[in-house]
């Protein structure tokens, strides 16, 4: 499956042979795009084990779907040959053209995700970026080499999900929910996700794309636990993710006035919307179950080792109970790359930005 994915991918994108449209791409984000740094750590938030990674060339990697991620996708419509490797045990050679710095359970906040074990936050996920650019610059032999070489980077970074997903609407084991109102919140994230975005400027990261939040409230977990009739989205948690996401597009227009900052918003909660609304358009069936998981919707636990998943797996949305088939990241991945609709990005898509 992946294999003829990534064949019509790489022809639309890049001619065979061709150099990459940038020349490096480094991730930033949680379990929809982690590859394998949870791998290292003792986590309860890890994908290591079959059934994951069904439908991708290597088996399970660590990635938290049947196949492809979104950034994998992007990888290969930018270009890429390989996927971007994870930033555990990448080389220093590997730095040079971009690493994966995601974490599975991570968030902004620090003790997102606690619950589950190690990760890393995003605020480590920067420091190891900061580790990274000092080794750039023993690379290629000076600061401003290493500036240059990373202005021309594409900088994805998606968090926010699991600050809501295992911390906001988590109260057995946080108290955030009590503490703050939904405004109050989302602006306490943004504040928080500024600062740590600021590192990555002053560290040489310029055109970065935001990735937004998706719809944690139609996840088929939450519909277990909270949705009446199993298939209505919990508005509850839907509606604190776009204050959140409104407060992104400030952000992306207060880092643009930086000299030389190219800053991007990707609308993934409407990308998401728009197939949950005509799911047969997309080539979809089931939206509100996972391919693999147990219990209600699927989603009352996780995919388990060796659990089979179901055989129709590229007409589900959801590979388990949090995380998107290939099927699905598919087509987000290409739309974050080239929009399909004007609200798909703020203000350009992936494919623009590469070019800026």
């Amino acid at each position: 499956m992946a294999v003829a994915i990534l064949a019509v991918l790489g022809a639309a994108a890049t001619p065979a042979g061709a150099a990459p449209q940038v020349p490096c791409y480094f991730i930033f984000g949680d379990s929809l795009v982690d590859s394998g740094n949870n791998n290292f750590i003792v986590s309860m938030a890890r994908a290591n084990y079959p059934p994951y990674g069904i439908d991708f060339a290597g088996g399970p990697s660590g990635r938290f779907s049947n196949g492809l991620t979104t950034v994998d996708v992007l990888a290969k419509l930018l270009g890429f040959e390989d996927f971007i490797p994870p930033f555990a045990g990448a080389s220093s050679q590997q730095l040079l053209s971009g690493v994966n710095f995601a974490s599975a359970a991570a968030g902004i906040r620090e003790e997102t995700g606690q619950q589950l074990g190690g990760r890393i936050s995003f605020r480590g996920q920067v420091e190891n970026y900061q580790s990274a650019v000092q080794e750039l610059v023993s690379i290629l032999g000076d600061e401003d080499s290493a500036a240059t070489h990373l202005s021309k980077c594409i900088f994805t970074v998606g968090m926010g999900s699991n600050d809501y997903l295992n911390n906001y609407f988590m109260p057995a084991f946080y108290n955030t929910g009590s503490r703050y109102t939904p405004e109050q919140y989302a602006e306490s994230l943004t504040s928080d996700y500024s600062k740590l975005l600021q590192v990555m400027y002053r560290y040489g990261a310029r055109k970065v794309a935001l990735i937004g939040v998706g719809q944690v409230g139609c996840s088929p977990n939450e519909l277990a636990q909270r949705s009446a009739d199993g298939v209505t989205c919990v508005e509850g948690i839907n509606s604190a993710i776009r204050i959140f996401n409104r407060r992104l597009i400030g952000l992306v227009d207060q880092f643009n006035r930086l000299p030389g900052a190219h800053f991007t918003y990707v609308n993934v909660y409407d990308i998401f919307d728009d197939i949950l609304r005509s799911p047969g358009a997309h080539g979809l069936r089931v939206t509100n179950a996972g391919c693999c998981g147990v219990g209600r919707n699927n989603g009352q636990v996780t995919c388990l080792p060796f659990q089979m998943p179901c055989a129709n797996r590229h007409e589900y949305l959801f590979w388990d109970a949090f995380h998107p088939t290939e099927a699905a990241n598919v087509l987000v991945g290409q739309r974050t790359y080239s929009a399909r609709l004007a609200s798909d990005v703020h203000p350009v898509d992936i494919r623009t930005l590469a070019r800026l």
